[in-house]
């Protein structure tokens, strides 16, 4: 018999790792007021920032708070914990084992990927030569961004990217911070894995995770479930990567995140050539929004995706407001579906 104490104790300790991981990166004198705030928002923190002479703010459940001295949520800045540029000194210390040469190449891109997922945007003062960005030096800034994988969030969708049984080049349409790259990542893992029980096999899947955003790899390893079958290369120009993976992985099929630019379109053809399909994403609000776009919008009106997914974040975070056909562009959902997350 399941205890249903247990059960709900279970669910909070799970919800808690993520906050958990991070803790261990911040420096004691902010670990401490982090550590102290109410349990059941830790496992709703999404951002933590730091900066130089400024209060320490956390982010979750749709709003910001400053963090008080016990560990108390405020809604204004007084009586917050200020962090200083020696406790981001020490932070940072902690975050690249006290070797910052080790985490250069990171810091050219203005964040490090942490075991777990976790992403650390940092920001200070850039150093240029005629190459670009050199390096960074003088940190004013840390935003602790904490990933939490949430499988089964294409569970309602996935059948509609098949077609007899073959998957369909699938382009997800999303404006920021509406879980697009949680929707590609999941369907990532159910193309990869394939789904028995409605006997669809698994398939060969190439990611070009360009930000480390679809794998969120940490030393090269995926910290997220990307599949059985799927190969990644981790911080690599998409239409490189693409090309990289047409040559060498044998791909199915190839994911990545935010197409836009002339290159990509090339690589896409590329791969369409050699018979491979696609899942891809755009930044936008609908079909009329990308189509004025010059690149996505020539990829779109040449009907090569055949299920445009438009997000948006009105009902909830994740909300699918639409599945497109792209050959008769009309939408296959009788109502948008309020994205369920299984944990």
């Amino acid at each position: 018999m399941i205890n249903a104490n247990n059960y709900f104790v279970n669910k909070i300790e799970a919800s808690q790792i993520p906050i958990k991981q991070v803790e261990e990166y911040l420096c004691p004198e902010v670990r401490c007021h982090i550590k102290g705030l109410p349990t059941d928002f830790k496992g709703a923190i999404e951002e933590i920032r730091l900066r130089v002479n400024k209060p320490l703010m956390v982010y979750g459940n749709y709003s910001d708070y400053f963090v008080g001295t016990s560990g108390q949520l405020l809604k204004n800045e007084y009586n917050a914990v200020i962090t200083n540029k020696k406790n981001i000194e020490n932070t940072l210390n902690f975050i690249s084992n006290y070797s910052m040469y080790a985490v250069e190449e990171e810091l050219k891109r203005g964040y490090i990927t942490i075991e777990g997922g976790h992403r650390i945007g940092i920001t200070g003062r850039i150093i240029r030569d005629e190459k670009g960005i050199k390096a960074m030096k003088e940190f004013n800034g840390l935003n602790f961004r904490i990933s939490r994988e949430k499988k089964g969030v294409s569970a309602a969708i996935i059948n509609y990217l098949y077609d007899l049984g073959e998957f369909q080049n699938t382009l997800i349409v999303s404006p920021p911070q509406c879980g697009k790259t949680t929707l590609l990542r999941d369907i990532i893992r159910c193309i990869s894995n394939g789904i028995p029980q409605q006997k669809i096999k698994g398939m060969k899947v190439g990611v070009v995770d360009e930000r480390s955003e679809i794998g969120a790899s940490c030393q090269g390893i995926p910290q997220m479930d990307i599949g059985i079958r799927t190969d990644l290369l981790d911080s690599c120009p998409k239409a490189e990567g693409m090309l990289m993976l047409i040559r060498a992985m044998s791909p199915q099929v190839i994911a990545t995140d935010e197409i836009g630019k002339e290159s990509d379109s090339l690589a896409i053809e590329e791969a369409l050539k050699a018979g491979i399909k696609l899942i891809t994403t755009v930044h936008g609000k609908s079909i009329e929004d990308i189509s004025s776009k010059k690149v996505i919008g020539a990829i779109v009106k040449s009907r090569i995706f055949k299920r445009i997914i438009i997000l948006s974040n009105k009902n909830d975070v994740g909300t699918i407001e639409a599945i497109i056909d792209g050959d008769t562009m009309k939408n296959l959902l009788s109502k948008p579906l309020k994205n369920k997350v299984v944990s």
